[in-house]
């Protein structure tokens, strides 16, 4: 069952980029910006995530934590973050469970090889824990806009 604006977002633990368990429950009274994105250091996800880093003050200016997730590990996190200089944590999603648990691991296509990976896809949960947005089309390189356009400020 897809989840919709107005669930609760699920409840996770994943480790961050240090090796750090981070926990939904860690950002009661905040909120959170939880995008889903297919791999560290590829195109996409690269224009995604530095649109994010470059209105990362403006997105904490307007009260919202960044957190990325992959089914990539620490050490891969570690780099790209490096790389970037991204400014937010990454969680580490080897196991799949929060794929899984958001709906976001499903089939692809690409030059007309299917397979299965991350559908990019960015939830914005309220401080109580509520899907406020849920953005399945991600434009990567207007990504911030499209959070912030998208919620009722």
């Amino acid at each position: 069952m897809a989840l919709e604006v107005g669930d609760p977002a699920p409840a996770f633990a994943a480790k961050n980029e240090k090796g750090k368990i981070v926990k939904l429950s860690d950002f009661k009274g905040k909120k959170v910006i939880l995008y889903f994105y297919p791999k560290d250091d590829t195109p996409t996800c690269t224009t995604q995530a530095c649109n994010l880093r470059d209105n990362y003050k403006l997105l904490l200016k307007r009260g919202y934590k960044v957190l990325g997730v992959s089914v990539d590990d620490e050490k891969a996190h570690q780099k790209f973050i490096k790389k970037y200089n991204l400014p937010f944590s990454l969680l580490a999603d080897t196991e799949h469970a929060m794929v899984e648990a958001f709906g976001v691991w499903g089939e692809k296509t690409t030059f007309g090889h299917t397979y299965m990976g991350i559908l990019r896809t960015t939830f914005v949960v309220d401080e109580n824990g509520i899907i406020e947005e849920i953005i399945q089309k991600v434009e990567s390189k207007k990504h911030t806009d499209q959070i912030l356009g998208n919620i009722n400020q």
